[in-house]
């Protein structure tokens, strides 16, 4: 897959595309079954399949009150398409100025002009162009006009469950990852660095990595304890994750604390993805760090049975 990132750098207007564009937040089964449905009209033509998303997300843009956070990175959202075998992604910068395109100009002056465009797949729910005033129906005017065909994804094509991105969200600010994961298609993603911290967990017996992830606009789950998963050495490490503000030891700020299970290695300073599986509780306040290590060591042996039962 080729990535442009916008598309006065898309480089092949000479060929005809099948196209679907969408913010593609979190690519949850939703999105899964339009990009399925692009790949099976590709793979019947000459045309390129081709996504064209938008960054940073238009509600961050046009509405300055609102902190939308997100279920993916920029990076994340890269790694999670590439997986499907498409020709090209389009990250076109999403500004004010492009806002104000009106339906009209946005499918004459991009998507036709530009984009060379034969067919569009789009979501049951699109709308687009200043305002969001176009739809399926406009599309399909434009479509006998401008020479493109149209074909709409329903909700009941997408397992009789209508999945937004919204949803997904709210289920992982209640730390509901079971539904989470279940609309992702996939286990919640959370990327970053490893840090240092202050040495506390080597000190009770369990150690953690520390993750500084560095996007402010990324999704956070709800504070607690997590079962979690993350790829070491081509194999997959299961831990316990804590996601707070350690008020046993009088923390200030948000960390996120990772504890591998029959792991000894350094991470430090490396890049770590953490999948995010089961919340096992909420975060706590103990009368020592005694209590705290104690409290781990169950976490520990919750953890250990939920992988039995579930992996």
């Amino acid at each position: 897959m080729r990535v442009h990132h916008s598309i006065e750098n898309y480089q092949h207007r000479e060929q005809s595309s099948v196209l679907t564009i969408g913010t593609f937040d979190g690519v949850h089964i939703g999105h899964q079954k339009i990009i399925e449905r692009l790949n099976e009209i590709k793979n019947m033509s000459s045309e390129r399949s081709v996504i064209l998303t938008f960054y940073p997300h238009p509600r961050r843009v046009l509405d300055h009150s609102n902190d939308i956070k997100m279920l993916t990175t920029l990076e994340e959202k890269i790694q999670l398409l590439e997986k499907f075998g498409l020709d090209d992604l389009i990250i076109e910068p999403f500004t004010r100025e492009f806002s104000r395109l009106t339906a009209l100009e946005f499918v004459r002056n991009i998507l036709v002009r530009q984009l060379h465009l034969k067919r569009l797949v789009i979501g049951y729910d699109h709308h687009f162009g200043k305002n969001r005033e176009g739809n399926f129906d406009q599309l399909s005017e434009f479509g006998e006009l401008y020479g493109f065909k149209v074909e709409k994804i329903t909700a009941q094509e997408i397992e009789n469950v209508s999945v937004s991105s919204t949803k997904i969200r709210k289920a992982i600010e209640n730390g509901d990852m079971l539904t989470a994961n279940k609309y992702l298609g996939y286990n919640y993603l959370l990327s970053g660095n490893i840090v240092k911290g202050q040495g506390l967990g080597r000190k009770i017996k369990y150690p953690t990595i520390n993750l500084e992830i560095g996007e402010d606009y990324k999704l956070i789950p709800k504070k607690g304890v997590y079962v979690v998963q993350t790829e070491l050495d081509g194999a997959y490490r299961f831990g316990i994750m804590n996601i707070g503000f350690r008020p046993t030891v009088g923390g200030t700020g948000q960390t996120i604390e990772v504890h591998l299970l029959d792991y000894e290695g350094d991470l430090y300073g490396s890049r770590q993805q953490i999948e995010v599986l089961h919340r096992l509780r909420e975060e706590q306040k103990f009368e020592s760090v005694e209590e705290l290590a104690q409290q781990i060591s169950i976490d520990e042996e919750s953890a250990r049975n939920w992988i039995k039962k579930t992996k």
